[in-house]
């Protein structure tokens, strides 16, 4: 083999790495384990890039001044009665599953810095790169039936769904291509044609033999990333149900349509079969929502499509019995200014928005916090990225008070400073 294509082979291993399975490849290590009880098997989590208006979808201010309110009415959901903007209308109309954090806070106004706060529960820091909630989840609970157990739908989405300091067998595996996509396929999950088992067994001992000898010059997380993504996908491989998972076509045509039949909306339906099938952590990831401009223009596209495909997937799982164990979460990396600028759109906002959770333990029909009567500040009961975290975990099995030692014997929590949210459990 030669060396460029070695390389080739650990830089898509460690990019693209499907996760642990019972190797556990890390220079981090728990100092202790989980030791609570699981209500949810699995999380999707939908988030949208960008920086989604709170104002125009999830508190809406309709009794403010027009250049807070916006361009936008109201419709009542089923949240007791609660108003949701009125391009959320198919989301009103399942409200009664959800439960709806108004007070969501944090200090990052900055896009990257943002996506790292909601998706790692950390704050940014320029000596690390904290890891996804996913990458978490993966490295504290391991594979489960022959799938992935972090994925990110279609991917790759924010790059603070990495494994940050976690070895890189803890990043996610990005599906890739558009599941709306009439040959939509997903690659590399059949061995080739030309390849038959003798073949394999050829090139799984030449690498080992490789393996075996890099590993001995150091602890070489590339090295140690590639043997576990080599095992994760030879159990992919031989499992027709976990490959089976990932048949978007084998939908029928009405739930397609259910689902909007759009990117987001195949993405949504995909992701809800690849939970139910085994794996821990869905990211379905989303981009479109920095509206400095023509808010009143722009936002409706983007928010028909969030709207039918959420909608569907919590009516879906209800139907399925599946929402009672996953949790289904909905986040932005901040909200949106309170006022309407001269370009009549709206710019980041931080200091407060809404986030979404359902199933998996959460409680329905809640709305929990208040933010101000414009939307500028949490009035009532802040929630912030960690207490996210610690909730996710804690819904999840895993204690949040676990620590992990990083590279170079550091310990480091999984999380910081958060709290569960045990006003909002079931």
């Amino acid at each position: 083999m030669q060396d460029t294509t070695r390389r080739a082979f650990l830089q898509r291993a460690s990019l693209a790495g499907l996760g642990a399975s019972s190797l556990r490849p890390t220079p981090a290590r728990n100092i202790r384990k989980q030791a609570t009880t699981p209500r949810a098997r699995a999380v999707i989590h939908l988030h949208l890039e960008g920086g989604l208006s709170h104002i125009d979808t999830f508190d809406p201010k309709p009794d403010a001044p027009v250049e807070v309110r916006g361009p936008f009415a109201t419709v009542r959901s089923k949240l007791d009665g609660e108003p949701l903007g009125q391009l959320l209308q198919r989301t009103a109309e399942i409200a009664d599953k959800l439960t709806l954090v108004r007070s969501f806070t944090h200090t990052e106004a900055d896009h990257d810095r943002g996506a790292h706060s909601v998706l790692t529960g950390y704050q940014p820091s320029p000596a690390i790169v904290y890891p996804a909630l996913g990458a978490v989840v993966a490295q504290q609970l391991g594979a489960r039936n022959d799938l992935p157990p972090f994925l990110v739908v279609p991917g790759p989405g924010s790059r603070f769904f990495g494994s940050g300091y976690l070895s890189a067998a803890f990043a996610p595996f990005s599906v890739g291509g558009d599941p709306a996509a009439q040959a939509f396929k997903v690659r590399d999950l059949e061995a080739p044609p030309d390849v038959d088992a003798a073949r394999q067994a050829r090139r799984d001992a030449m690498l080992a033999a490789l393996d075996a000898g890099f590993a001995a010059l150091g602890d070489a997380d590339a090295v140690h990333a590639g043997a576990a993504f080599r095992r994760q996908t030879g159990a992919l491989l031989q499992s027709p149900a976990a490959r089976a998972a990932f048949d978007v076509g084998a939908e029928s045509a009405a739930q397609k349509k259910r689902y909007g039949g759009s990117r987001l909306g195949m993405s949504c339906l995909l992701a809800r079969r690849l939970a139910a099938a085994g794996a821990r952590y869905v990211a379905v990831s989303t981009g479109g929502f920095d509206h400095h401009q023509r808010i009143g223009n722009d936002l409706p596209p983007r928010m028909a499509e969030v709207d039918q495909a959420f909608a569907a997937l919590i009516a879906d799982l209800d139907s399925q019995g599946l929402l009672q164990e996953t949790l289904v979460l909905l986040t932005s990396e901040f909200g949106r200014t309170p006022k309407i600028n001269a370009d009549a759109g709206r710019d980041h906002w931080p200091r407060v928005f809404s986030v979404v959770l359902a199933g998996g333990g959460i409680k329905r029909g809640v709305v929990h916090g208040r933010s101000t009567a414009t939307g500028a500040e949490p009035e009532v009961d802040p929630v912030r990225p960690a207490d996210l975290a610690a909730t996710v975990f804690t819904l999840l099995g895993i204690d949040p008070d676990t620590r992990l030692l990083a590279g170079g014997g550091r310990p480091i929590g999984l999380v910081r400073d958060g709290r569960v949210l045990t006003e909002i459990l079931g």
